[in-house]
């Protein structure tokens, strides 16, 4: 749930703030109880080996970073939201997913997770923002390197919208959430959202823009990762592409 931003400059995300509110209580969440399966799944999916360099995109406090790092993998993080970088240790840097303070060609693989780096945009500028993420995502991977990132559903988020909480852009496709957060010593503040929902469709049109070939997009929930066809009843889809070798 960190997004990319502005730069490191005076206008930020508008995530920042809230990153900086919930810092460790992040991991209070729900969602987040599932990283070892999740890990575990896209190692296997991604055929990643020790030694691997895989870069996560959005890592937040650092969950599936030091999931991987557990496995022998040579992991690097990124987050735009100071806090989480400085949470998720000295592996992991702070820096505008749009911009990727880093090599091309560079990685084996690359995640983006639980609307990490990939799904959090502005909300007028959702589809551009999101096609500068997974454009950068594309650079830094090397030819025939595999990207995974898992983006929220439309057709989930529009069947169970909250109508006390939860406006939905039919245009944008961006749901807008009022909510609150707890900070770790228990603090509350108010919180707006704003999310990204995509179709498989757009998914596989969104990584061909940017020269990415899908191998697979898959229903999942955090904590259920899966290859198991997309569907109207789960959380997120998981998308499987590959940077082609000759590009």
């Amino acid at each position: 749930m960190t997004a990319p931003g502005h730069g490191t400059g005076t206008h930020g995300h508008w995530f920042e703030p809230i990153a900086e509110h919930l810092g460790a209580a992040y991991l209070r969440y729900s969602f987040t109880k599932g990283t070892e399966q999740e890990v575990a799944f896209l190692v296997d999916a991604l055929g990643l080996v020790a030694g691997d360099r895989v870069l996560d995109v959005g890592c937040g406090p650092g969950r599936h970073l030091h999931a991987l790092q557990a496995r022998g993998v040579d992991a690097v993080g990124v987050d735009i939201a100071a806090r989480f970088a400085q949470l998720a240790g000295p592996r992991a840097v702070r820096g505008d997913a749009r911009r990727l303070p880093l090599a091309g060609d560079s990685f084996d693989a690359a995640i983006s997770l639980c609307q990490g780096g990939f799904g959090l945009p502005d909300p007028a500028l959702a589809l551009v923002q999101d096609q500068q993420v997974l454009r950068e995502i594309a650079r830094v991977v090397r030819p025939g390197g595999r990207v995974a990132l898992s983006a929220f559903s439309a057709y989930f988020q529009v069947r169970h919208l909250e109508a006390d909480r939860d406006t939905f852009d039919a245009d944008s496709g961006v749901n807008h959430e009022h909510t609150e957060v707890r900070s770790e010593s228990g603090a509350v503040r108010p919180a707006e959202l704003w999310t990204a929902c995509y179709t498989p469709r757009e998914l596989r049109l969104l990584c061909a823009s940017v020269g990415l070939e899908t191998e697979a997009i898959w229903s999942v929930t955090p904590g259920d990762y899966a290859a198991r066809p997309p569907t109207v009843d789960l959380h997120e889809f998981l998308v499987l592409a590959r940077r082609p070798s000759g590009g």
